[in-house]
């Protein structure tokens, strides 16, 4: 049953609030990777690539989640997606203690692999219960705004992961000329600095799942008439309406985009800079993530006054120009450059998923699904940027991934922008849906 006017205000502002405490722990543990890859790069002699590895064991969950999650969502609810999500991202969590202490990369990619099985499922239900809780036109500066505090996680993780997780310890030569077992026993301690970060991160998580238990959130019609939707054929319907088409190309490479920005930042800003990683970790957080949170809030803000496909497009072009920059740039250009693409990328994907998602109608949810699966792109184009940085020699190059990913984005602006000058029309099923030409 939908909410009574006088109880829908106060229901749907604390829903608000709640679920703006799952975009802020999705965005703290996804910026806890960022200083995992250097950790465990060290801890087990990896290459950039199998470095990389890291953001593919958890962009692949998104692949293999986001269509369950979606039929979750149909047949159980918000609600219990919610949990369901929830209970998972703890379980990961907790799964580090024993990766730590077996001290093998796979454990640590299998629990990786679990918290984004988690939060896959927390995403595709989450961005479109923000978008249809309040008044439609407001959607995409809705999602902005519950992103910003994902922005806000960017900025905190890597400051308490790096003095958390990064252990200022021996340096590398040090460490090939210490006794293979003296070596092999420094590491294992370095390893196991991750289990503490991790079990906190695990409580928090059960606390808010126990909130969420006793929580009563607002029903809504989109999410009812999803539910009694026939899933059947679901999926190429949604693929049918071309803004959703386009919405899962884009997400797929910003996702890429972002992982490879954010994910390779310690590293590069100590190769292209020259600074140690605990300083690249504070410039990550309070350059990069400070950058991403004020880009959101000033999005959101801008959104009032410039259409956010107009807006989408000039920011994507700007991440054009700086990724160029990053490439050849060096000390503080090189940092200024990162840094700015991290300001422009912080509007792209609640943007961009909004605009997708935008009058669906009973396509809602598998929409979602779909757009949610692409961020599979985080698994993809790290492995580009690592192998090309492999290859030329140059942790640099590997910005024409993101580069590359810029454009695509920028794409998907200028069609959503004729979409938006075209008329209007009803459809029989009372969806608004463009005429395309």
């Amino acid at each position: 049953m939908t909410p009574t006017a006088p109880a829908s205000g106060h229901s749907y502002r604390f829903a608000f609030v709640m679920i703006t405490t799952l975009f802020f722990m999705w965005g703290f543990v996804h910026n806890l990777d960022p200083i995992l890859i250097p950790h465990l790069r060290r801890s087990f002699s990896l290459t950039v690539l199998q470095s990389a590895l890291v953001d593919s064991a958890v962009f692949i969950a998104y692949f293999v989640m986001a269509l369950p999650a979606g039929l979750l969502i149909r047949k159980a609810g918000y609600k219990s997606a919610m949990l369901t999500g929830l209970a998972l991202f703890a379980t990961g969590a907790l799964l580090f203690i024993p990766a730590a202490d077996t001290q093998r990369y796979v454990f640590f990619l299998g629990a990786l692999f679990i918290i984004a099985c988690g939060l896959t499922v927390l995403e595709t239900a989450a961005n479109p219960y923000i978008t249809l809780l309040g008044r439609p036109e407001h959607a995409t500066r809705r999602l902005n705004l519950a992103q910003s505090f994902n922005g806000l996680a960017a900025t905190l993780a890597p400051i308490a992961g790096a003095r958390a997780i990064l252990v200022d310890g021996a340096s590398d030569a040090q460490l090939q000329a210490m006794p293979e077992g003296a070596r092999q026993a420094l590491l294992a301690a370095e390893a196991a600095s991750v289990k503490g970060p991790y079990l906190v991160v695990a409580l928090v998580i059960m606390a808010i799942a126990l909130v969420f238990y006793f929580l009563k959130l607002p029903a809504t019609g989109a999410a009812q008439s999803a539910q009694s939707a026939p899933a059947s054929g679901a999926i190429l319907r949604a693929l049918r309406r071309a803004p959703i088409r386009r919405a899962v190309i884009a997400q797929f490479f910003y996702v890429g985009a972002q992982v490879c920005v954010f994910s390779f930042f310690i590293l590069y800003a100590s190769r292209a800079a020259g600074i140690s990683q605990i300083k690249a970790a504070d410039y990550l957080g309070w350059g990069c993530g400070a950058a991403f949170v004020v880009g959101r809030f000033a999005g959101t803000w801008l959104m009032k006054y410039i259409a956010p496909a107009r807006l989408l497009l000039v920011y994507a072009l700007a991440s054009v120009a700086l990724s160029a920059l990053a490439m050849f740039a060096s000390g503080a250009a090189s940092l200024a450059a990162v840094i700015g693409i991290a300001f422009f990328m912080s509007i792209m994907f609640p943007t961009i998923f909004s605009l997708g998602i935008g009058n669906a109608g009973a396509d809602t949810e598998m929409g979602s699904s779909l757009i949610v699966m692409s961020i599979v792109g985080g698994a993809v184009l790290p492995l580009m940027f690592g192998a090309i940085s492999d290859i030329t020699h140059n942790l640099q190059f590997g910005y024409a991934a993101p580069l590359l990913c810029f454009l695509v984005i920028a794409w998907f602006a200028r069609a959503a922008l004729r979409d938006a000058r075209q008329p209007a029309v009803i459809t029989s099923t009372g969806s608004i849906e463009t005429c395309l030409n």
